[in-house]
């Protein structure tokens, strides 16, 4: 299986055959821009090549009335005056003779993607559709939108394939209120929506779009809305609220499909979002989707207007889809006070309806406008709003040219995944394309390393250290991007430490140690900013220093996702590391299935640079971190239960301990510019 891209080049007919500046940017250049440079990346290459089929009038009708399709078909016969004054009847919408066939093969796509996922013959997918949809409503079309892609091919799944649980997210810059009046009163489909908002004065101007917005009748707590109160939101924003509000929500949910309203209007550069966020975050977000559902993601085009950012969001989305690793985050990875206030208010919203954030601390919410102090937007036309305009341009300019020099210093390493064992093990069963590494570190150096840790004198435990030591090496010079690696149970401590010093050696200037189990932290390596140590498995919930975290393992599913999506990536993000270590040592506890989603999750903040260590003589544990470090998705976990009082608690007292100095824990505002007050002991990576 591998990911589909579903195109079809008649989607670029319909065009604006009037004056009409509103509706300009939804252009044929916004696919043809787009497919050109999936094609430049060989991206496009490595995907199952799908054209779509136009929609039939019945799967229409899914969520349409026969009335509004009839009227959409009848703009075939109408003159260029006529469909003027028709699209003059809805809200941002402009049709032309093609408008039918166009929005037909959009909504077509998104089932035929819907269709291969769920059949098995793709993993997973991108449907390059226009029109967009998620505006789109039962009976009316609505900026840009004809029919609703994302809501007809959820309500296809559930009706041909039979699933009971959807998530969809939507992160259009803009609401996509036709998905949400759809589903509002539905359990049966889990809608998250961030978008701009600005306390209603952005359009589509709707009180309905606010964070109390939780849904209907048997649908409470099945909308969630994120309303962005100001512009300017960036990859720390984004990936917070993903943190701290979707995941915890969609693990609790458990979907069988996710579908993405994939608008990258929420980029950096877009002139309707006027948002910061880097193409590569898109990158990042994928790979947090695809530990849900067991891989099964299905995304569909909807916004984006500035082509260069769109084109890159684009390409970042589907190398995520196809299992690469996501690109290091660019900037300071601190999230804002608006984003902090509006993360709070809809944690607070949806805490009713959810257990997962019942067992949080919420907080009371502050009034917006205590929070928010920004303005009324820029009016569009004025110098002031030119000006902004301008600047914001030019920022966008710089970040994608920065993105693409580092993409060219940077390139994709030749090897995904190498397995490094001392010795075969025939129930060791690992994908395609994961190489067997043979190499070694040579023996003198070797015995140089080992030389200060008595349990590294054994000829087993050397060999597996010449092995570790050459993986370091080839994944910080850029040759492979993870590794696994067995060592004597015995040996595991020492050689964990060995592979830390050898990193810092190299020039890595900030190493994450993840330590499951009974692992100590080096003790004259404790004063040493460059490396964050977590040790999962600890007596107690403890931190000795901002970069000596310890906490009790979670002794069931729920708290360990808690633990995982509340502290560890948290951390992870906050500082940025150069590696990452994961060492599952003696008494470690984690399932095969826990250990893979632990190392899948971590391969975002290290940028794809991860190197597992596991104890000889586990290859169902080796071939589970394999799949997960190269790209394949984690098992599915299933219902959750609930993480227990004492892992609720120990997490709780880390967070209240940890969040004034790394502010990715963070999920509320005390008080107004508290985190100005506070910005001088927040932990801030340098470059």
């Amino acid at each position: 299986m591998g990911t589909a891209l579903v195109y079809h080049e008649d989607m670029t007919v319909a065009r604006l055959l009037w004056d009409y500046p509103e509706c300009e940017i939804e252009c044929p250049e916004r696919l043809t821009a787009t497919l050109k440079r999936l094609q430049q990346r060989g991206l496009e290459q490595r995907c199952l090549r799908l054209e779509a089929r136009e929609a039939s009038e019945a799967e229409l009708g899914l969520v349409h009335s026969p009335e509004y399709v009839a009227v959409v078909r009848g703009t075939q016969a109408l003159g260029t005056g006529e469909l003027q004054a028709l699209s003059g009847q809805y809200d941002s919408v402009y049709f032309h003779p093609s408008t039918f066939h166009c929005a037909r093969l959009a909504a077509g796509a998104a089932l035929q993607l819907v269709d291969a996922v769920l059949t098995g013959a793709a993993r997973n997918g991108l449907a390059l559709v226009r029109p967009p949809g998620h505006h789109s409503q039962r009976t009316a079309a609505n900026g840009f939108c004809v029919f609703n892609n994302v809501a007809i091919a959820a309500e296809h799944a559930k009706q041909k394939h039979g699933l009971h649980r959807i998530l969809i997210v939507d992160w259009d810059v803009h609401h996509g209120q036709g998905i949400q009046y759809i589903f509002e009163d539905d359990p049966s489909v889990l809608y998250f929506s961030w978008h701009r908002y600005e306390h209603g004065r952005f359009w589509p101007f709707l009180r309905e779009s606010d964070a109390d917005e939780v849904g209907r009748g048997r649908g409470h707590g099945f909308t969630v809305n994120l309303p962005w109160n100001q512009v300017g939101m960036g990859n720390a924003d984004y990936v917070t609220a993903f943190l701290h509000v979707l995941l915890p929500l969609a693990f609790e949910f458990d979907p069988e499909l996710v579908l993405v309203a994939a608008g990258f209007d929420s980029a950096i550069g877009d002139p309707e979002g006027h948002m910061r966020a880097t193409p590569e975050c898109f990158a990042h977000l994928t790979q947090l989707l695809q530990v849900l559902a067991g891989g099964r993601v299905c995304a569909v085009l909807e916004g984006g207007y500035h082509l260069e950012s769109l084109a890159e969001s684009v390409c970042m989305m589907v190398q995520a889809l196809l299992g690469d690793p996501a690109p290091p985050l660019s900037g300071t990875m601190v999230p804002c006070e608006s984003a902090l206030e509006s993360i709070q208010r809809v944690r607070a919203a949806q805490a009713p309806y959810w257990t997962s954030l019942q067992h949080q601390d919420v907080g009371p919410v502050l009034s917006p406008s205590a929070c928010s102090p920004e303005g009324r937007p820029l009016l569009p036309g004025g110098p002031a709003y030119m000006e902004a305009a301008a600047a914001e341009a030019a920022e966008a300019a710089i970040a994608l040219s920065s993105l693409l020099d580092r993409l060219r210093l940077q390139p994709p390493p030749l090897v995904r995944t190498a397995v490094a064992l001392t010795s075969a093990d025939a129930a060791l069963v690992l994908p395609s394309g994961v190489l067997h590494q043979e190499g070694s570190a040579p023996r003198e150096e070797t015995e140089a390393w080992a030389r200060p840790h008595a349990a590294l004198a054994q000829d087993g435990a050397l060999t597996a250290l010449g092995k570790v030591l050459n993986l370091v090496d080839r994944i910080l010079d850029g040759q492979v991007s993870s590794g696994i690696t067995a060592t004597p149970a015995l040996a595991t401590a020492a050689t964990l430490d060995v592979a830390i010093r050898r990193g810092l050696h190299l020039g890595a200037q900030r190493l994450l140690c993840v330590a499951v189990g009974q692992l100590e932290r080096p003790p004259d390596l404790s004063d040493d900013r460059r490396i964050l140590w977590l040790s999962i498995g600890g007596q107690e919930a403890a931190a000795p220093s901002m970069f000596h975290v310890s906490v009790p393992l979670p002794q069931v599913t729920g708290g360990l996702l808690s633990c995982v999506l509340g502290l560890v990536l948290p951390l992870a993000y906050g500082f940025q590391p150069h590696l990452v270590l994961v060492a599952l040592g003696p008494a470690h506890g984690l399932q095969d299935t826990h250990g893979a989603l632990l190392a899948l999750m971590l391969r975002g903040p290290g940028g794809g640079r991860v190197l597992a260590l596991v104890q000889e003589s586990k290859p169902q544990l080796v071939g589970a971190l394999a799949r997960a470090l190269h790209g394949e998705a984690a098992p599915s976990l299933g219902p959750c239960s609930m993480a227990s009082p004492e892992d609720v608690q120990a997490l709780k007292h880390l967070r209240r301990q940890l969040e004034p100095k790394w502010r990715m824990l963070q999920v509320a505002v005390t008080s107004p510019g508290s985190l100005k007050s506070a910005e001088g002991e927040a932990f801030a990576p340098q470059s």
